[in-house]
């Protein structure tokens, strides 16, 4: 008898970014020397005085269980990180942890949608929000915002992208792949569309807050606007700022009766992350924020020379990012080049349904042994992103 797979895997695709990111790192191990792009973590190490409350934390004996969604200790630092970053008063049964945010986004994805309801995305956006959302049988609805837009969603598109099933707005700023960052006006021109439809819950994934290199302030729609606190989302985590992505700790907020509900999916799954991650996580968020600066500081140097390079190729299209650590530079002039279109054709016909961002990636990582992610994983087939999380 064969083992029978289950259906609902077949609406879902394996990470772009992570099958990227693998195969670069198998050709590396076969000696290859190859420069990739394609990750989104830092090359820093964790900060010490966060890998020293880890150790303390083993020394302690603290290595059982914890509560599903996190540790006293750990709810109170994230309470205290919302309150002072953010001015978010939350209480202890309003927040929760999870290994890492992508977690908490498939428990609230789950928890909160049913089949047909539609789940607004702007578009490009992040690869895992589609199918996730079709895991949990709802619809995600890309609304896709142009380069010309800076990649970010105009009220008037969410007014036009809002029908009688949407239930969601998904809002990531900045954003993975695109760098781009709503400000303050833009939030507030959202925000009322959402006032005025009271049966759309927001998720805010906030995981690049601190990798912002303009003056500009860090907002989100809920800081904005308190009336719509009980059907926001805030998500968040401390892999990226702090350079933790193995450790796999995130955490969000929002009404309690759906973080309960989380809490109980979770309990049915992972139960708790990690204690002793939590411990880390704890230390990260209440010990203060100067290694973010630095490496703050570090990415502005390496997005503004890796603007500066790619905008000096012809045909190739590039904006600058504002925020987190990825570049999302347009290369459809390219396609219309001749060497491209005789290397589209011969790469289709082993793979007559790749597309050309992907046959523009496999050619670089073949032949010249780089390694980006292409577009189409992001719902932009016009592009490819480039990390610079690396040194």
């Amino acid at each position: 008898m064969t083992v029978q797979i289950a259906k609902r895997m077949s609406l879902i695709q394996a990470s772009a970014t992570l099958a990227i990111t693998a195969k670069a790192k198998e050709l590396k191990a076969m000696g290859r020397d190859l420069i990739s792009f394609g990750a989104g973590e830092p090359d820093f190490d964790t900060p010490l005085h966060i890998k020293e409350a880890a150790k303390q934390a083993i020394a302690d004996g603290q290595t059982k269980y914890t509560a599903v969604g996190g540790s006293p200790a750990m709810k109170n630092a994230i309470i205290d990180k919302f309150q002072r970053e953010n001015e978010l008063s939350y209480l202890v049964n309003e927040v929760s942890a999870g290994t890492g945010a992508k977690q908490l986004l498939y428990n609230l994805f789950m928890s909160t949608l049913n089949p047909g309801d539609e789940v607004i995305l702007p578009s490009p956006c992040w690869v895992s929000y589609p199918d996730q959302i079709k895991l949990a049988e709802a619809k995600p609805v890309k609304v896709y915002c142009t380069k010309q837009e800076n990649y970010l969603l105009s009220p008037e598109k969410l007014k036009k992208a809002i029908t009688p099933r949407t239930r969601m707005l998904i809002i990531n700023s900045p954003s993975n792949p695109t760098g781009s960052l709503y400000n303050k006006e833009q939030l507030m021109a959202l925000g009322e569309v959402l006032v005025s439809n009271p049966n759309i819950t927001l998720v805010s994934d906030d995981i690049y807050e601190h990798m912002i290199y303009e003056d500009i302030k860090f907002y989100n729609i809920p800081m904005l606007f308190p009336k719509l606190r009980d059907r926001c989302f805030v998500i968040n985590g401390v892999s990226k700022a702090y350079s933790m992505t193995g450790w796999r700790i995130g955490f969000c907020a929002g009404p309690s009766a759906i973080i309960a509900v989380m809490e109980k999916l979770q309990g049915q799954s992972t139960s708790n992350p990690s204690s002793i991650s939590q411990a880390a996580a704890i230390a990260a968020l209440s010990k203060g924020n100067k290694c973010i600066e630095e490496m703050r500081n570090a990415f502005r140097e390496r997005r503004n020379l890796i603007y500066r390079m790619l905008s000096s190729i012809p045909k190739m299209e590039t904006s600058m990012p504002q925020g987190a650590f990825y570049i999302f530079p347009n290369i459809s002039k390219i396609y219309e080049v001749d060497r491209f279109q005789s290397i589209l054709k011969k790469q289709r016909k082993d793979t007559p349904s790749i597309s050309y961002s992907q046959v523009f990636c496999t050619h670089l990582l073949e032949h010249y042994d780089l390694a980006i992610i292409p577009g189409i994983a992001f719902s932009d087939d016009n592009a490819v992103r480039l990390s610079y999380a690396l040194d």
